[in-house]
């Protein structure tokens, strides 16, 4: 989720613009194959994974995410003006974070009455654990609904600044249907400088069928696909400037469904979509050996 946002028209000519946008690169990538996103000479194994296959309890009730993951919680729009207030897994009889028929469903759900403001609630979840380079997917079915703005992504612990740097890694906003965004941020390549480091692509049956969306990160370069296909890179410069690449500490990855905002909301919020679903059925983290 950018910290910094601003409208649909700049972000797409951003991405026109910059050299990172385009997916075939051969020459950064010696030894690797990017149909199978591995280096020839090494193996990624799973090294963490939540597959959300725990069933109901005893008195019938859904299981909720458990200690793998945090939750953020508040309403102060979280640098985009975003209208939801998130809350932790549930508020009275609304429950915003849960596990059914092995997938994790967050919910924005709109309330009757305002919550400390807001009109909505969501959920921002954390992993506690963070990892340095590997291959991190998400496979999931993306909520449908002007003012939806479902994220998977990546921060550093602590983060307050595009200097920690981020990684995009699916985004997407309901007005916009199925045009799915990989970014990454730094504080030399950001969409406030007319510098970000961005694509898209346009992904058929994103809400209906369930869909892979990856990264890649080395020490070398950062790799966005879809279902198995590059279509994003972002190389570094090896200068040592936390400016350019700030990609050299462990990262942990982040999910949410945000409503509204300046990106989100470009085009207002349909209050008939409600509740939006924001459907995964698994988080899975590679490292090679």
């Amino acid at each position: 989720m950018k910290k910094i946002m601003i409208i649909s028209l700049i972000f797409v000519f951003s991405c026109l613009i910059n050299s990172s946008c385009q997916p075939d690169n051969p020459l950064y990538f010696a030894n690797y194959d990017k149909n199978t996103g591995e280096a020839e000479d090494e193996e990624y194994v799973l090294v963490w994974s939540e597959e959300f296959n725990e069933k109901k309890t005893e008195d019938g009730k859904y299981a909720l995410p458990g200690d793998k993951w945090s939750f953020e919680t508040g309403g102060q729009g979280w640098g985009n003006e975003e209208d939801q207030f998130y809350i932790d897994r549930f508020l009275g009889t609304d429950t915003v974070a849960k596990i059914k028929d092995g997938s994790l469903l967050i919910s924005a759900i709109k309330l009757e009455s305002p919550h400390e403001g807001k009109n909505y609630i969501s959920a921002r979840m954390n992993t506690q654990e963070q990892w340095k380079y590997g291959r991190f997917e998400m496979k999931a079915k993306l909520p449908t609904g002007r003012g939806t703005w479902p994220a998977f992504w990546m921060l550093q612990r602590g983060s307050s600044s595009l200097l920690e740097g981020e990684i995009d890694i699916m985004e997407h906003v309901g007005y916009d249907p199925g045009v799915v965004h990989f970014s990454v941020h730094t504080a030399a390549y950001n969409h406030a400088m007319g510098t970000g480091r961005t694509t898209n692509k346009t992904v058929k049956n994103f809400d209906t069928e369930f869909q892979i969306y990856a990264v890649e990160w080395t020490e070398d370069y950062i790799a966005g696909y879809i279902n198995g296909a590059l279509y994003f890179t972002f190389v570094n410069d090896h200068k040592g400037n936390k400016e350019t690449w700030p990609f050299d500490v462990p990262f942990y990855l982040k999910l949410n469904l945000a409503i509204g905002g300046t990106w989100g909301g470009y085009e207002g919020i349909d209050d008939s979509i409600f509740p939006a679903v924001f459907e995964i059925d698994y988080v899975r983290v590679y490292q090679k050996k």
